[in-house]
């Protein structure tokens, strides 16, 4: 996806324990875990420009993970059917050694249609969404399953919010477009 802004760019991938902590909300535990992936790196690279990230899917207060498996998969599509799931999508650009901070976390509710349990089954199939916060791609096959989506950033459902990214990039002194 920062392919899109034209600027270079190199990926690491922290080991952060995304674990919620007591009573911890999952607006403010995407938030968190966001700032903590992007400290992770920006700490062994301090003058570095780093973007840290993360979403989760929201149902019923109850923050819904990565299902991992086929079968977890279809019992979440299972339990959105019909619904409405808001996903939290976090972003944190920082630069560790001049204190530079941008965060912002952007909401997208998504409308699930009602779904048949042989259409959850192909669609998992298909598009084998295992690792995907909510068991769905918006980017392929996975709009199919749904009746609408809003959001103040489109970019933000596919796992990152270029809109904000742009903002911060632009606050930390970088020249876009």
């Amino acid at each position: 996806m920062l392919e899109q802004l034209r600027f270079s760019f190199d990926t690491c991938a922290p080991n952060v324990n995304e674990t919620a902590l007591p009573g911890e909300k999952p607006a403010d535990l995407v938030a968190r875990l966001a700032q903590e992936k992007g400290r992770v790196v920006a700490d062994q690279f301090p003058d570095a420009l780093v973007i840290g990230s993360d979403q989760l899917a929201e149902c019923d207060g109850e923050v819904v993970g990565k299902p991992g498996t086929p079968e977890n998969a279809i019992l979440q599509l299972s339990r959105f059917s019909g619904r409405a799931v808001d996903f939290h999508t976090a972003v944190a650009v920082m630069r560790s050694g001049s204190g530079y901070l941008f965060e912002r976390t952007v909401v997208t509710r998504v409308q699930f249609r009602v779904l048949e349990e042989g259409e959850i089954q192909r669609y998992v199939k298909a598009d084998e969404p295992l690792d995907c916060a909510g068991s769905f791609k918006s980017e392929a096959l996975g709009i199919s399953l749904l009746d609408s989506m809003t959001s103040p950033d489109p970019t933000a459902i596919v796992g990152l919010p270029l809109i904000a990214v742009s903002q911060g990039l632009r606050g930390a002194g970088f020249d876009l477009p």
